[in-house]
């Protein structure tokens, strides 16, 4: 916990969303990142007794470059998992600023429930700041499990759904709708299209963006430890 902490605020400022979350995270089994048995510990302990060891900083990339990996990868190697959570909740009904499938979803708690639950990966609280998470890509290589991005209320980004593949994508629309699957290529949603994001671990996040995800987790933290 001491390595955690002394090295969080040098690399608050450097590290991506997914980083974040998992360094909150990082003492769970998921995220385990040394699975070497004792044995082979202590041989490779031996052998690596007269090498320079790494510096601090220099340990602190490469475990969060590994974890990013793994992050980026359980977002594209279990979209089949995750689109089939998404159809799970079509019906709920449309609620503003509600997270929770019993109480309703807006259009980013929905997508943000989703992610959360099926895969624990944290995302902002907002459409424009999700707009900002992983790598912009083009519309043709939209692949299941990609953010989808709408200009719904005259603000770019302003609204975001999951795409789920054949040119549809799932989200909460608006008030007095629930969940459901729309076609990007209908007229109202085509006109509104702004863009996509595909979650491979990096972001474009601001400081105070980050620093609000990071509270996110730790308040998460707190709750678990609690039970």
């Amino acid at each position: 916990m001491s390595f955690q902490k002394d090295l969080l605020p040098s690399l608050l400022k450097q590290m991506p969303m997914a980083l974040l979350v998992a360094f909150a995270l990082a003492a769970t089994p998921v995220m385990a990142v040394d699975a070497t048995p004792d044995v082979a510990k202590d041989t490779s302990a031996e052998q690596t007794k007269d090498t320079p060891k790494e510096t601090m900083f220099q340990a602190g990339k490469s475990y969060f470059a590994r974890v990013s990996d793994r992050l980026a990868d359980s977002v594209t190697g279990k979209s089949d998992e995750l689109i089939n959570r998404a159809m799970e909740v079509i019906g709920v009904r449309y609620r503003w600023d509600a997270e929770l499938p019993q109480s309703g979803l807006d259009g980013s708690s929905f997508v943000g429930y989703v992610f959360k639950d099926k895969l624990g990966f944290l995302l902002p609280r907002k459409a424009t700041q999700m707009s900002r998470v992983g790598k912009p890509i083009t519309r043709e290589e939209l692949q299941p499990g990609d953010l989808v991005f709408f200009n719904t209320m005259r603000l770019t980004f302003s609204h975001v759904g999951i795409y789920v593949g054949d040119n549809k994508f799932i989200h909460s629309p608006s008030k007095g709708t629930s969940v459901r699957v729309d076609d990007l290529g209908s007229l109202y949603w085509d006109k509104r299209f702004d863009g996509a994001r595909r979650l491979d671990g990096s972001d474009n996040l601001g400081d105070a963006e980050r620093q609000e995800l990071l509270n996110e987790v730790n308040k998460l933290k707190r709750k678990s430890r609690s039970l």
